[in-house]
């Protein structure tokens, strides 16, 4: 039996993402950081952990929390869509129709250094829906058709983003900057291809490895947005506008095989097949924590009524270059 399991109250639920039960939530800060090292324990060995009943009341509380059981949080770079961050590196849920649900993926998957460990705090819980719902990159890897996934290793995935003021985030509220000159550095810092349109807009391209080593642990995890980033996720009635709109060379963001090759909607199904038949989900409820593996976990969002007040840190920053396995070129 792990160390940690002596120290922590534990219930395990079927199909539920293993769940923590505090004995004392007078101070939440506190009790996590007592608790820190055998959370973190927990995490490592299981993907994710959600602590039930933590007690959290309000945005103070939850930087407290999230302090406690880091060594501090990162700043996001490239954000596909816009949120709200606070001090302390706190940021509000991403901003994605609460009637849409938000498929299966790995935060900011698409950068050079990726945030290790995720973790989401709940003040308000949804009524009806809502739930961060997870899956396991290593089962998730087992379960495709091998040739595709020897395909992706070989030639990792391709990520295009044309950014605009319209839909997702702008090119300022991804880089954190106005400055054209600043963009292109960090692009070319980066491994990113860009180009200017007429229209002041800017569209850029990067190549990633889909399938990468766990620091930790070693083993294989399909990790990447390949599907969540498709256009052929998109509800169909807002692909069409978009494509109208855009044109389809034009859309926000959409992903292929890293020569370049469209991926087809019968894959992106498949993907998404595979990630829902290996999802585990509990329902939030409200003063809830849940820490979550990033390489070795896919998260998603299940759609909602309101309210649902959700916020995230992202910690542990692992270089996409420090992980073993990736497919053949330059990150």
């Amino acid at each position: 039996m792990s160390s940690w399991m002596f120290l922590l109250d534990v219930d395990r639920a079927p199909a539920a993402p293993l769940a923590i039960l505090p004995t004392n939530t007078d101070d939440p800060a506190g009790w996590a950081l007592e608790h820190r090292d055998a959370l973190r324990e927990a995490v490592v060995e299981h993907g994710a952990v959600l602590v039930r009943g933590l007690g959290l009341r309000d945005r103070t509380e939850v930087g407290a929390v999230f302090a406690g059981l880091t060594g501090g949080l990162m700043t996001e770079k490239e954000a596909f869509a816009p949120r709200q961050r606070y001090p302390g590196g706190i940021y509000s849920s991403t901003r994605w129709p609460a009637g849409l649900p938000m498929c299966m993926h790995h935060e900011l998957s698409y950068v050079l250094e990726v945030p290790g460990l995720l973790l989401f705090a709940c003040l308000t819980a949804s009524v009806e829906g809502g739930a961060t719902v997870l899956a396991d990159a290593r089962t998730v890897l087992e379960a495709l058709p091998p040739a595709l996934v020897a395909r992706f290793e070989r030639e990792g995935w391709l990520l295009t983003r044309s950014y605009n003021d319209e839909i997702g985030a702008t090119f300022a509220e991804a880089f954190g900057t106005r400055s054209l000159p600043d963009v292109q550095r960090y692009c070319r810092a980066n491994a990113i291809e860009f180009a200017w349109r007429a229209d002041g807009g800017l569209r850029t391209r990067q190549r990633r490895p889909a399938v990468v080593r766990h620091p930790l642990t070693g083993r294989r995890c399909w990790f990447n947005q390949i599907a969540f980033l498709n256009q052929w996720t998109l509800d169909p009635a807002v692909r069409e506008q978009l494509v109208e709109v855009y044109g389809e060379d034009g859309l926000p963001f959409n992903t292929f095989f890293g020569n370049g090759d469209p991926i087809d909607e019968r894959l992106v199904a498949l993907l998404n097949d595979v990630y829902e038949a290996h999802t585990v989900r509990e329902p939030w409820q409200d003063g809830d924590l849940m820490l979550v593996d990033n390489i070795r976990t896919a998260h998603g969002r299940e759609a909602y009524a309101w309210p649902r007040e959700v916020y995230i840190g992202m910690a542990d920053p692992v270089r996409i270059a420090d992980l073993p396995l990736r497919c053949g070129g330059d990150f």
